[in-house]
C-alpha cells in the first residue's frame, strides 16, 4: 500500500476558498453566538481545517443591538480597560456599552475566542458587526448562516 494516500493534507493559503455568511443577532445568545462567529471566522467548520493557515469565512453579523444577554448581566457585567497609569482603570457596564456602541460587545466577545496572535488578528478582520439590519456588503451575495 502507498502510505502517501493515507497522510492529511494541509491546505495552504493560497487554495482557500472563502464563503461570506450573514448573520442575524436578533434574540439570540451572547456567548453562543460568538463562539459559532469564531469557529466559522477559524475555519473550524470547515473539513480542510488547517491549523496555522486561515481558513476561515467571512461573517457579517447584522442587528448587533438586538442581542441577548441572560439574567442580570446588562447591569452586572462590566468592561473594564486600564490605560496603564496609576487611576486608569476604568470600567462599564454592558448597557453602556450597547448604549454608546452596539457593536462592540459582539467583536469584544468574538475577538477573545480568537487565537492571540497574528493568524487571530487575521481572522479577526472578516468579522463585520453592523448594529442595524443594513450592510454594505450585497455584492458578495452572502449566505444566510444557520447555527
Amino acid at each position: 500500500m502507498d502510505t502517501l494516500s493515507y497522510k492529511t493534507k494541509s491546505i495552504r493559503k493560497e487554495d482557500v476558498e472563502r464563503d461570506w455568511y450573514i448573520v442575524d443577532a436578533t434574540n439570540l445568545t451572547l456567548g453562543r453566538l460568538s463562539s459559532k462567529i469564531a469557529q466559522v471566522l477559524r475555519g473550524k467548520h470547515k473539513p480542510s481545517f488547517t491549523p496555522h493557515v486561515d481558513t476561515g469565512d467571512y461573517i457579517i453579523v447584522i442587528n448587533a443591538e438586538k442581542v441577548r444577554l441572560t439574567g442580570n448581566k446588562w447591569n452586572a457585567k462590566e468592561y473594564i480597560r486600564y490605560s496603564g497609569y496609576p487611576g486608569g482603570q476604568k470600567s462599564k457596564t454592558a448597557k453602556q456599552i450597547l448604549d454608546s456602541k452596539p457593536t462592540a460587545i459582539i467583536e469584544k466577545s468574538v475577538k477573545g475566542m480568537l487565537p492571540k496572535n497574528r493568524l487571530g488578528r487575521a481572522m479577526y478582520k472578516k468579522l463585520f458587526v453592523y448594529a442595524g439590519a443594513e450592510h454594505p456588503h450585497e455584492a458578495q451575495k452572502p449566505q444566510e448562516f444557520n447555527f
